[in-house]
């Protein structure tokens, strides 16, 4: 009898322990969504290098919310380890009023040391670092006036900040949130961990979704903003772009913005030094680490600890869902600008540019520029957009970074 009594309590210990008892209904709603963002990843194939971490990550937390816990430090007496049938050999002590107290506490979870790379500010750099090493700068130096599509792509940035800052977000939040309109992770990561960290979590995840559902966000406005004829427009060949114009790009460039505007120094010097590694054609194996090796590590540790920040507690709240709503217009409106200026581009030059190339002026690399060549090419197969979109696509990773940079240093934080 005691020992079915003695399997018993086993049994009721191990489910009160257990997620069945203790989850939340916020927690199944969370993995339902993580479900559809896996199934997007796996099946349709939506960015899967950012969507599948990002889906896992956002799936482990809401099984087993202690993933992600804080460490802890707690100060008892001798009686008081004691009690909790521990042993004080294993502690240090601390001495406060003659009293000795031990320090007993634990360590975090394991994602919790990981999102500190987030946290910090540290990752973003370094994945800029990568993409700087796998992104080829000649289309835009070939067609300088791609920076134009770039700048016109990041006024919805500045739009969506007007809008927050009017629906009573304060200035740092409503900064943080408009970044989201980028399409950018890491700058949108590097902006909210300066002017609003409270809500990185939020932002940082619906950054990071957009960038990865550009497949299905960015086709219908395009579609809507232009005719056919438009879409239709085969654009001239570029020209070649020598190795020396490349070297000396990064370079000026990272000088121009760092002495204007230093707070965006960090994110566009590692995306020059980067592309540096790249052209320079003298550290092939440093290259290569950066687009490889590092830049999958990042973007490992970076995609799980930014799903794992998505709690059903935290993430279906209102003031989260309205965050990922404004992020959404934010970035609605950026490939909106971006089309327009393509349409003006094209008037301009007597239908000389196909305006669908303004989309790639987000900074979603090379996602955006992809989406370019994809629906330019469902209107006419003989159409190859994808390099000419390259330009606007590098033009809006530099802009992003500016926009990052004119945030920080204007707002309050």
């Amino acid at each position: 009898m005691e020992i079915l009594n003695s399997l018993w309590e086993s049994i009721c210990s191990i489910f009160t322990s257990s997620g069945l008892a203790t989850l939340s209904w916020e927690n199944y709603v969370m993995m339902c969504i993580s479900f559809i963002l896996l199934y997007l990843a796996i099946k349709k194939q939506y960015e899967p290098l950012l969507l599948l971490p990002i889906a896992f990550g956002m799936l482990l937390v809401n099984v087993f919310p202690g993933i992600m816990a804080n460490p802890t430090n707690e100060m008892l007496t001798e009686a008081q380890v004691l009690a909790r049938n521990l042993d004080p050999a294993s502690y240090t002590t601390t001495v406060l009023d003659g009293t000795t107290y031990y320090n007993v506490g634990q360590n975090g979870g394991l994602f919790y040391y990981l999102y500190q790379g987030v946290h910090l500010g540290i990752f973003p750099p370094l994945i800029f670092l990568g993409i700087g090493a796998m992104t080829d700068f000649g289309p835009l130096i070939a067609n300088p006036k791609s920076f134009l599509l770039g700048a016109a792509a990041q006024v919805g940035i500045f739009i969506t900040f007007i809008g927050a800052t009017l629906l009573g977000f304060a200035a740092n939040e409503a900064g943080s949130i408009a970044i989201i309109g980028g399409a950018d992770g890491p700058t949108a990561i590097f902006v909210t961990s300066k002017l609003a960290p409270n809500l990185l979590g939020p932002i940082a995840v619906a950054a990071y979704s957009y960038m990865a559902l550009v497949p299905i966000i960015q086709p219908p406005i395009m579609k809507l903003l232009t005719t056919k004829k438009e879409r239709s427009i085969v654009m001239q060949q570029l020209r070649p772009v020598s190795k020396i114009e490349k070297i000396l790009f990064p370079i000026i460039v990272v000088v121009i913005i760092a002495l204007l505007l230093p707070d965006a120094a960090p994110l566009v010097g590692m995306l020059m030094l980067g592309n540096l590694f790249k052209e320079s054609g003298v550290v092939s194996r440093i290259s290569n680490t950066a687009q490889n090796e590092l830049m999958n590590i990042v973007t490992i540790f970076l995609g799980v600890t930014v799903g794992a920040t998505a709690t059903g507690q935290v993430f279906l709240s209102v003031s989260t869902l309205g965050i990922i709503l404004l992020g959404l217009i934010a970035f609605c409106m950026g490939t909106a600008c971006g089309v327009l200026f393509g349409k003006i581009m094209c008037a301009v030059t007597h239908g000389k540019v196909n305006p669908l190339i303004g989309s790639a002026g987000v900074s979603a690399v090379p996602m955006a520029a992809r989406i370019s060549q994809k629906v330019g090419q469902e209107e006419n197969p003989a159409n190859f957009l994808l390099m000419h979109a390259m330009g606007p696509n590098v033009a809006g990773v530099i802009g992003s970074a500016v926009a990052a940079g004119v945030l920080i240093s204007q707002i309050p934080h």
